[in-house]
């Protein structure tokens, strides 16, 4: 598989993403550092050939148009993620939490049909590859606290934030 690799400028630092050739986004992340995101990937699902953009793939311009203020348009990009079929299931969900309104790991687990697999539910989020596309940073823990996030809780707040003022 050949895939494209180009980072953009965001308020919240530069953002790498991943994509392959039909343009879905295999992985993504806050940092410079390729092989960052690239680790987000299980070996045996990285690209073997990596070709450099230039911030022009409909990704890219997804993510310009996200920190301009239409929330939706990560949401309109294709993601590609392999894993097990409750990961699959997960990752599918937290594309359907809506900008705003952020979920616990308790409420993500029994919306996936495993009530009590809260850290099954964490866990998803932990191995999300494609940040923002799938938005991991919209399940917090019980009481509200931000819990983890791969890209950092500074990143992780910014996010909510901007989500929440502009879906407010």
């Amino acid at each position: 598989m050949t895939a494209v690799i180009e980072t953009v400028p965001t308020p919240d630092g530069p953002f790498t993403l991943l994509t392959d050739d039909p343009g879905a986004v295999l992985a993504s992340g806050w940092t410079d550092d390729d092989d960052a995101v690239l680790a987000r990937l299980h070996p045996a699902n990285r690209p073997a050939t990596l070709t450099r953009g230039d911030g022009s793939t409909g990704a890219a311009h997804a993510v310009a148009a996200y920190y301009d203020g239409d929330l939706a348009a990560v949401a309109a990009v294709p993601v590609h993620q392999c894993g097990t079929e409750l990961q699959l299931i997960g990752w599918r969900t937290l594309r359907t939490i809506e900008p705003g309104e952020p979920l616990t790991y308790t409420e993500l687990a029994a919306t996936i049909g495993r009530p009590t697999a809260v850290r099954a539910a964490a866990s998803i989020c932990a191995r999300n590859a494609p940040a923002l596309f799938v938005p991991c940073h919209r399940v917090l823990r019980t009481g509200g606290a931000l819990g983890g996030f791969a890209w950092g809780l500074e990143v992780k707040r910014s996010l909510l934030e901007r989500e929440r003022v502009s879906a407010s």
